[in-house]
């Protein structure tokens, strides 16, 4: 009745035989059974709904089965115990009423048999804890009987304790795998799609410096596009280091001109577009920790948003200063309001509103925003309505 495992069952049945040997008590376990029932052979069986297999075995009498191999299901009794999810105790098959004439003690020519069930602590059937000899025994008393669970449930316990941490593992190297994956592409990004730009930007500055007007105004072309492309660069690598990784990348230091930085932010904006009109209203008297080229993103990405999003011709209110021991920086332009589902995912990487002109970003800036403001331990909020137009608000510890 001996046969080796079916092929389609031989790599989980590898597993639980590996997950048995791993466990150091088993071996003792089995030995305690036979010396203390005086039974001849004792074995831990995973015990499926189509397949018996012994992961380990204590032969004192020539049984002749080994860890790995195989019996036939319906010759044991261990499919019955499985099916009813109870333990099956015989003391002497030819006494009992119940078992007396069944197959499997003359299939293996047995008189005493054991089988307590080994169910995991989620309650998944394992297999069972076996034992059988040629020689009546006394089994049913409850001593022994509890012993077989005792151990049974030990069995469980620690079958279940292997697979969480093989679990852990395998999501820990899953998890090492895609930190490979984030690194190479954060380096693609960073090095691989800016060596090309670095040779468009050598060439637009040729050409701008070349008498021809013709040219002049294609370096001046190039050179704007470079620019823009470099910018889609910045915001995907912000957006992998802080949706794909531990967060936008800081250095975060007491900066003691913050007004006047936010001040280049506007003026840079304005010399750009001399059409949009900012107000700008910023009172910072006093050093703030935080990194001071992120804040600068921070302002410049929200006034690219009230620019792009904004009523035409309406100017933009820039206002600043420290309360409370908090910066707050607030951007409101005026416009239609943005509509409640628009607002629930407007921080969203990728979003861009159906209203969005094409052509524009990648929907990436305020994403980053919301990034940068929490990596400053921040809070980012929006406010939209008629009357007051739309306005976000970054609140920042002035000191960390």
């Amino acid at each position: 009745m001996h046969k080796l495992p079916n092929v389609e069952d031989a790599e989980q049945i590898a597993r639980d035989l590996a997950a048995v040997g791993q466990i150091a008590a088993v071996p003792t376990i089995l030995q305690i059974i036979c010396d203390e029932t005086g039974m001849g052979f004792a074995a831990v069986a995973r015990v499926s709904d189509s397949s018996w297999t012994a992961c380990a075995v204590r032969d004192n009498v020539g049984f002749g089965l080994k860890a790995g191999q195989q019996l036939e299901l319906r010759t044991t009794l261990c499919f019955e115990s499985r099916a009813a999810r109870e333990s099956i105790v015989v003391d002497n098959f030819s006494q009992s009423p119940e078992y007396c004439d069944h197959h499997t003690p003359s299939i293996y020519r047995l008189q005493s048999y054991i089988s307590v069930p080994i169910l995991l602590p989620d309650g998944e059937y394992f297999g069972n804890l076996c034992a059988i000899d040629a020689r009546p025994r006394s089994l049913s008393d409850a001593r022994i009987v509890r012993m077989f669970e005792v151990f049974a449930s030990l069995i469980g316990m620690q079958l279940h304790s292997a697979r969480c941490q093989s679990t852990a593992e395998a999501l820990l190297a899953d998890e090492r795998r895609t930190a490979q994956l984030r690194e190479q592409f954060i380096a693609v990004l960073g090095h691989d799609l800016r060596n090309p730009l670095s040779a468009f930007s050598a060439t637009a500055e040729l050409l701008c410096r070349r008498q021809e007007p013709e040219l002049v105004n294609i370096g001046s072309r190039l050179n704007r596009a470079v620019g823009r492309m470099a910018g889609l660069i910045n915001d995907v690598m912000d957006f992998a280091r802080g949706r794909l990784g531990g967060g936008v990348a800081m250095s975060t230091a007491p900066v003691s001109d913050l007004e006047a930085a936010l001040r280049a932010v506007v003026d840079e904006l304005c010399d750009a577009d001399p059409s949009c009109v900012i107000e700008y209203c910023v009172n910072i008297t006093e050093p703030v920790d935080c990194d001071r080229a992120r804040i600068q993103q921070l302002l410049s990405n929200l006034l690219a948003n009230a620019l792009a999003h904004g009523a035409k011709g309406v100017p933009i209110a820039v206002n600043g200063g420290l309360a409370g021991g908090w910066l707050v920086l607030t951007v409101r332009n005026s416009g239609l309001p943005i509509p409640d589902e628009v607002r629930s995912q407007i921080f969203e990487p990728y979003y861009r509103p159906a209203s969005s002109d094409p052509g524009g970003g990648l929907g990436l800036g305020l994403f980053i925003c919301k990034q940068i403001v929490s990596a400053h331990g921040g809070m980012l909020e929006v406010s939209s309505t008629y009357e007051e137009g739309t306005t976000f608000t970054a609140r920042i510890p002035r000191k960390r």
